[in-house]
């Protein structure tokens, strides 16, 4: 089910920002390999940045070493870099370790200076050091949404297979100032905005503060939150009143021992049906994330979860194959098991098995996985899923983005990736109103 879509649903926030950081008496130029064709042979620059994940480091080494042999310095940051530091040395000039803002500042100045280190770092930041995206220099027709904005950093939980248990990771959590946020909201001239952060109820204080100051400018929102969502008071509500239309929740699994074992203390598998309904009852969808491969996982998993999304009506469900990411628990506790079978980088992408499973084979592991997105996404169970609420975003979702995905993809290339998304956007819009709006008597 994967298509171009997905590299082409939004810019990278983390280019953008290293770019608003430095941009000041500087010329910079964006690259995206994803959503255009890059000829690095013939860029020239004094110096290069590349943002990395862990399935991205081999072809960032390999876009280095055309600029290094042209006597360019080379700097790599992002998650994989921050998370397992030791995987980039001697692939790059230089290793961003943690936020750009406490980081390229320097960077640059020691170019200018001729005595660039090897390493740089800050992992932490106070709210009134983080910068926001350079979204003016976004090309949006290449893109389906440039209405994205992230209010914090990081997340207060530590979630073994999570980035965020990594070492330079740990206790990062912070928010932006409310204004700087509104400020952003205000620049895209968007009443659609897709919050995208690791967790928007981090600090409740600050989203309720934050809610509350966005509530009277009408906006439609999405945003991802963790599960105990529905055991802060009130939250929901409040969701519900400042125009919240989807939430992003990591569920993970609906086996007791896979959860505890992931250090996933805030999700409580008996208060998942509790946590849907209530949702479910302001009208807010839910897009639910699972992770299979867990070690309480076994063949049977992957037919109880198909059936309780179908019964609980989740509107849209993304899956996993736990992927053991260097620099998490979960990476070093496999490595210390002898568990991890495949160590190339590119298939570390969570839909491949790269090791072995403790109740199950890894091809039984990869079949259910397909399994899940197979039967979830049929035409009878996107029909028995369908929601009182939200059904032309729901029907949107199911049909164009995951069950005819490819046509969708052509129908972008046709008229543009952006004019699309704000035809879904006002589609959308339109559905919602005709649902809510009582019928004319005749």
């Amino acid at each position: 089910m994967d298509t171009t879509l997905k590299t082409r649903m939004s810019p990278s926030l983390g280019l953008l920002t290293v770019a608003n950081v430095v941009r000041k008496g500087n010329d910079i130029r964006l690259l995206n390999e994803n959503v255009e064709h890059c000829d690095f042979e013939s860029e020239d620059a004094d110096i290069v940045g590349i943002t990395v994940t862990v399935d991205t480091l081999p072809r960032a080494a390999e876009i280095a070493a055309i600029f290094r042999s042209r006597g360019i310095p080379v700097v790599a940051g992002g998650i994989q870099i921050t998370s397992d530091p030791a995987s980039a040395r001697g692939l790059f000039d230089v290793i961003c370790i943690g936020f750009a803002e406490g980081t390229w500042p320097d960077i640059i100045h020691d170019m200018n200076d001729g005595t660039l280190k090897p390493e740089y770092r800050c992992v932490k930041l106070l709210p009134s050091q983080i910068v926001g995206p350079a979204y003016d220099m976004v090309d949006a027709g290449k893109y389906l949404y440039v209405n994205i904005i992230s209010t914090s950093r990081g997340c207060p939980f530590k979630c073994s297979f999570c980035y965020n248990s990594c070492d330079n990771i740990r206790n990062s959590y912070v928010n932006r100032p409310i204004s700087d946020v509104v400020d952003e909201i205000r620049f895209l001239k968007r009443r659609h905005i897709m919050f995208i952060d690791d967790n928007f109820i981090g600090n409740p204080q600050w989203t309720r503060e934050f809610l509350q100051t966005i509530r009277p400018m009408g906006l439609k929102w999405q945003a991802a939150v963790s599960a105990n969502v529905v055991e802060i008071p009130g939250m929901l509500d409040l969701m519900q009143a400042s125009g919240c239309t989807s939430l992003f929740i990591g569920l993970e699994s609906l086996n007791s021992e896979s959860i505890s074992r992931s250090n996933k203390h805030q999700n409580s598998i008996a208060g998942y049906e509790r946590l849907c309904a209530e949702i479910h009852k302001r009208g807010i969808m839910i897009n639910a994330s699972f992770v299979f491969g867990l070690d309480g996982d076994t063949p049977e998993t992957f037919r109880h979860t198909i059936d309780w999304i179908v019964r609980n009506r989740i509107e849209t469900v993304t899956s996993h194959i736990l992927t053991p990411y260097p620099g998490t628990r979960q990476h070093a506790d496999l490595k210390s098991e002898g568990r991890i079978m495949d160590a190339d980088q590119n298939n570390y992408t969570t839909s491949c098995v790269v090791f072995r499973p403790m109740r199950m084979t890894p091809e039984e592991l990869y079949e259910g996985y397909l399994r899940v997105y197979d039967e979830v996404y049929s035409f009878r169970n996107i029909l028995r899923r369908l929601p009182s609420h939200n059904r032309s975003a729901y029907l949107m979702f199911n049909l164009f983005y995951r069950k005819y995905g490819r046509l969708t993809e052509s129908v972008c290339r046709l008229i543009g990736y952006n004019r699309l998304g704000r035809i879904v956007e006002y589609a959308t819009k339109l559905g919602r109103k005709l649902q809510t709006e009582p019928p004319e008597n005749n």
